[in-house]
């Protein structure tokens, strides 16, 4: 078994996780090393690590892709001076169709439009997509084949979650959707069809 100095581990793990783009797993972050360290060892490194930050500006987190460093929330409105992120802004049609995915997955187009009321716009899907927030996961074995919705981890990360379990009540998912600071332009304010879905 190798012998690894936690110090040193420490400070490759840090560097590495600060200039990732991404969230890291503990599955990337072994390959920083030329002898793996076990999962158990990288994970007292990532805990010390998030204990190092505590207190300060930017903080270690773990959400579903894996382990990154972030602003933390209550000082983002400070870096937003100089460098202003405008949050994505969706509409009503959006956030209750991103709900209802979220809470109900997998489910299809029929079963949004049948908890909604309405017909749902391929935009409303679409823009969903594009975002990374929701996939087809599979098909609804019933007449038609109809495609199945879930949301992704990428939806996961940009909320700072590490599992479905850390979901907000429902009555909350809007205004933490608001909040989250994509690094993309907004998505148009997508409308919703108009008419009723038949009874």
């Amino acid at each position: 078994m190798p012998t690894f100095d936690p110090g040193h581990m420490k400070t490759v793990v840090e560097a590495a996780l600060l200039v990732s783009p991404e969230p890291l797993p503990l599955s990337e972050l072994k390959k920083l090393f030329d002898e793996e360290p076990s999962s158990d060892a990288l994970r007292r490194v990532l805990e010390d690590l998030r204990r190092d930050w505590q207190g300060r500006g930017v903080e270690l987190t773990h959400v579903a892709s894996g382990w990154r460093f972030r602003t933390r929330p209550e000082i983002q409105k400070f870096i937003d001076r100089i460098s202003p992120q405008k949050p994505p802004r969706y509409s009503r049609a959006v956030l209750e169709t991103l709900a209802i995915i979220a809470y109900r997955q997998p489910c299809t187009r029929g079963d949004i439009e049948e908890i909604r009321g309405v017909v749902v716009s391929p935009g409303i899907i679409k823009a969903l997509e594009a975002r990374g927030w929701i996939d087809i996961v599979g098909h609804k074995e019933v007449p038609g084949r109809p495609e199945l919705f879930a949301t992704t981890r990428a939806f996961l990360d940009d909320l700072n979650l590490s599992s479905l379990d850390e979901l907000p009540p429902l009555d909350d998912l809007g205004s933490l959707v608001e909040t989250v600071h994509a690094a993309v332009a907004p998505d148009p304010v997508v409308e919703e069809e108009p008419r009723r879905v038949a009874a």
